[in-house]
């Protein structure tokens, strides 16, 4: 039996962004979990926040897939304020369920994997801001050593994952 993980990521992706998606999908079942995602897996009867909230409650931890869903070449941070900064470089943003979702399964005390494309950075996705590391998102094609760490990673939240789901 698969142990439901609720999962989340943004629906539309690219072709290297699914590539990495379907790679995490691919292990999280090779370790015995299962990827559960309203309006992936699960569609919603009532509105998708409540919807969110059901199903996080009936899976044993989560998987936050940090895909880049906007990018800018330039904007201005912290407008009006005393660290007000222009930037000019590229920046991305992840979708924002990324973070209403990881902060429902935080407060449910569920285990979490948090993964994230280069460049994506606030709230979860910053190193220490909560007990757990934060992954950079893997490359769909991964092999050799690079497999094996992503590997004994998922092994390593699995374990957790279990423990919580069967109160061990």
């Amino acid at each position: 039996m698969l142990v439901p993980v609720f999962g989340s990521s943004p629906t539309l992706l690219n072709a290297e962004q699914d590539s990495a998606r379907r790679l995490i999908l691919g292990e999280l079942n090779g370790v015995g979990l299962e990827w559960r995602s309203v309006g992936q897996t699960d569609y919603p009867s009532s509105f998708p926040l409540r919807e969110v909230l059901t199903l996080a409650k009936h899976c044993a931890g989560g998987v936050v897939l940090g895909f880049s869903q906007f990018e800018s070449g330039r904007g201005v941070s912290k407008k009006g304020t005393t660290d007000e900064k222009e930037v000019r470089q590229r920046i991305v943003f992840p979708t924002p369920w990324n973070q209403i979702e990881a902060g429902i399964l935080f407060a449910l005390r569920k285990p979490l994997l948090v993964f994230r494309e280069d460049g994506i950075a606030g709230g979860i996705f910053d190193e220490g801001v909560s007990d757990l590391f934060v992954q950079r998102m893997p490359d769909g094609l991964m092999r050799g050593k690079k497999r094996k760490a992503f590997r004994e990673v998922l092994q390593k939240f699995s374990a957790l994952v279990h423990e919580h789901y069967y109160g061990i």
